[in-house]
């Protein structure tokens, strides 16, 4: 009887021990800093350019990554040119960088950001757009 308690103890501890490593990765993601903005994927052939946005830069910047090294296309606007010039031939630039406020909402700094696009989107009337 007392080794099925001592078994029990055991196992109860072991997923308190496994909780606390979780709760503590996601209370670092809840509290790091949150950067979004304004970007452009730029095909390097035509320099034609998609101009896009995220709440998330960094996150966008490891999308873009992952489907160079892939060879998958994220972007149906660009997937007939991805398909015939493949990853290597666009880069991803970032135009604008915008740091969330605590006090801010996601929808309101998804909000902010959109509007940083908008206002993006006039100053490269001259480009070459996708």
């Amino acid at each position: 009887m007392d080794r099925n308690m001592d078994r029990n103890m055991d196992r109860n501890m072991d997923s308190k021990q496994a909780t606390t490593p979780r709760k503590a990765l996601s209370a670092q993601y809840k509290d790091r800093e949150v950067v979004g903005g304004v970007y452009l994927i730029r095909n390097t052939l035509t320099n034609k350019v998609l101009l896009e946005s995220a709440a998330d830069i960094s996150a966008m910047k490891n999308r873009f990554e992952f489907s160079q090294n892939t060879g998958t296309c994220v972007y149906m606007k660009l997937q007939k040119d991805w398909t015939g010039l493949g990853g290597s031939g666009f880069t991803l630039e970032v135009l604008e960088e915008l740091r969330k406020n605590d006090s801010q909402t996601d929808k309101a700094f998804k909000a902010d950001v959109d509007l940083l696009k908008e206002i993006w989107l006039e100053k490269l009337s001259g480009e070459d757009l996708y």
